[in-house]
């Protein structure tokens, strides 16, 4: 294993000790020497059958037979869900073919961002993953089941399905995914139109024509985002089948993977006499794979906080160093658009998953000899699923690259890093993405500009009060304050001002999108400015320093002035109100710091973790 990340790893087992002990103990005491239903009255068992047909409530009524749980995010709003709309009938049947039962457990909302993205249910956005977890609990809280089944794809879905799922660490659980809808318009046009669309150059119906040439049809967004980031982490952790992330919707093969995941959960139940919780599944180097692979890819930088929430519901600490330490021990690998041209389908074409899981396994980049789904060790997932005469099975997969401007190699890699770098300085703890970043601008030191509104920014570009080099200052818009929205509508004119030659970047206790990337932003900044942060002093004209190669992030303003200002205080103005904000009150005042994964449903680490 390579030393660093080994490294990396055991103090992460060290640090979790105490909190991970906790979380096994509890796990093997919810978990049942048989069906989970057996404990229930005949009153609760009733209830929990009372709708199945004849012969399920037959195989209910015994001992002998799983029942598997299906949680789903399906609205056929979501491109990337709406194939959903079919699965647990496919489920269902297959999971009757071995024995068991599965039943429709619960579904969980599901909002999507390129929809709410600069709009009042942005606001919404991140706190909806806690929703999820909690909403995937009540469905799982009826204790019918001895495994579980989870169809989600997008932003924060996926991330709440797992923090559900470990919270119910004693059932095993299988991911099944819905695959990407066929590429559009390459991503750099579709950037290009946008850009155009910010100077004035086009209009909305030339806007309008490039994004729906770009979002078609069923299927997951094509570019590298935060819901194909989740796909790939999942499948690194062991919890798709192998290869199985990015098959597209609506095919043979997809539905066959489907289910032959059914098939798969009941293989793990307590019945089976294999029993693989996927709380004992999943562990500390588990969580390292799906670091590895994310910053091995470029992947989202949403995924910071993602992780380290999922992680935590498993009992387990990660926090922001060790993003960082982990990308200076892994190459970037990929180039997937925000990190380059190609989409998540070319990335598939030119080798894939299997090819990944390759060749950070003869790197020695990944713990191979974890457990999955498919039994102990990662070799499997080398492998890639072919329909041969109607019947799946798994090859080998490519030993090279279909197109080494996609995939690069350990020996050769786009870069040496893998491309995320936390910043830290008198303004507090940051992420930057650097994967994406042009040479020459992973360091701007110029004057801020402050703003506490996404929207105020856009309105100062197109009044022509931005030519120049600047850092653009975004504050309010912390987990505490708006509850922590992308602030996506930044990237068009902060990219034209990029490429008239001016330098630019950005800092902000909010997040950036998936999708960006090709702006310095110092994002995820913690303290936020309603807890305290000092961003919260800053003034347009300050001189700051953003740092991605030394990791500084510095407001070069002697203490003597700093110690004199007051801090500017949050101006509510209607943000909390409209589009259902006024309801998640409570949440927002609960979620902790973006480095503690921004989570609402954790109380606070003590001293030291």
């Amino acid at each position: 294993m390579n030393p660093k990340i080994q490294a990396i790893t055991d103090r992460i087992i060290e640090r979790s000790k105490p909190t991970r002990q906790v979380y096994l103990d509890n796990i093997d005491k919810a978990k049942a020497e048989t069906v989970h239903r057996a404990g229930l009255s005949c009153g609760n068992l009733a209830h929990g059958f009372a709708a199945c047909g004849k012969e399920d409530k037959a195989k209910l009524k015994g001992i002998n037979h799983s029942d598997i749980a299906i949680i789903s995010a399906y609205n056929d709003m979501l491109s990337a869900h709406q194939p959903y709309e079919s699965y647990p009938a496919v489920i269902k049947k297959a999971v009757s073919e071995t024995g068991g039962v599965a039943q429709f457990a619960g579904g969980v909302p599901a909002m999507c961002d390129g929809v709410t993205q600069g709009q009042p249910g942005m606001d919404l956005s991140l706190m909806s993953r806690d929703v999820i977890a909690m909403a995937t609990s009540v469905g799982l809280s009826h204790n019918m089941f001895d495994g579980a089944t989870m169809l989600g794809i997008c932003d924060k879905i996926v991330p709440g399905l797992l923090i559900a799922s470990f919270t119910f660490g004693h059932l095993p659980t299988v991911f099944i995914p819905a695959g990407p809808m066929p590429s559009g318009i390459p991503n750099k046009e579709k950037a290009r139109v946008r850009q155009q669309f910010a100077k004035g150059e086009v209009g909305k119906e030339e806007l309008l024509a490039a994004e729906s040439a770009s979002y078609h049809s069923a299927g997951t967004c094509t570019f590298f985002g935060t819901a194909n980031s989740n796909q790939l982490v999942v499948e690194v952790m062991g919890l798709h089948l192998p290869g199985a992330s990015f098959v597209p919707p609506n095919t043979e093969l997809r539905e066959e993977l489907t289910k032959a995941a059914a098939r798969q959960v009941t293989r793990l139940t307590q019945q089976s006499g294999n029993y693989m919780p996927v709380g004992r599944m999943i562990d500390e180097r588990s969580i390292v794979n799906a670091i590895v692979a994310l910053l091995a890819t470029g992947g989202s930088t949403n995924l910071t906080m993602h992780i380290i929430a999922f992680a935590r519901a498993a009992g387990i600490i990660i926090n922001f160093q060790d993003f960082n330490d982990l990308s200076d021990a892994v190459p970037l690998l990929t180039r997937i658009y925000p990190n380059g041209h190609a989409d998540i389908n070319h990335f598939e074409q030119s080798g894939g998953m299997a090819l990944l899981f390759k060749m950070l396994i003869e790197a020695e980049l990944l713990h191979e000899d974890v457990e999955t789904i498919c039994g102990r060790g990662l070799s499997r997932y080398t492998q890639k699923p072919v329909l041969e005469d109607g019947q799946l099975k798994w090859v080998d997969g490519p030993t090279s690259s279909g197109d080494p401007e996609v995939i690069a190699t350990v020996e050769q890699p786009f870069k040496t890093d893998g491309g995320l770098k936390v910043l830290k300085g008198n303004l507090g703890t940051s992420v930057l993405k650097t994967s994406a970043l042009r040479e020459g601008s992973t360091v701007v030191e110029a004057p801020a500009v402050v703003f506490e509104d996404q929207h105020d920014l856009e309105k100062a570009f197109k009044a022509g009060e931005l030519e120049k080099d600047f850092v653009a200052v975004v504050r309010f818009q912390g987990p505490k304050a708006r509850g922590m929205p992308e602030l996506h509508k930044l990237t068009p004119p902060l990219g034209v001002l990029q490429d008239k030659g001016f330098k630019v970047a950005l800092v902000t206790d909010g997040r950036m999108s998936g999708a960006s990337g090709k702006v310095p932003a110092a994002i995820h900044l913690c303290p936020e400015a309603l807890d305290g942060g000092l961003i919260a002093k800053v003034k347009t004209g300050d001189m700051i320093s953003v740092n991605g190669v030394t990791g500084e992030l510095k407001l070069m303003v002697s203490q003597e002035e700093l110690d004199s200002r007051e801090l500017a205080q949050f101006q509510v103005n209607g943000h909390h109100q409209g589009m259902g904000r006024e309801i998640f009150g409570f949440m927002r005042n609960n979620l902790s710091t973006a480095d503690t994964g921004a989570c609402s449903l954790f109380p606070p680490l003590g001293e030291g973790a």
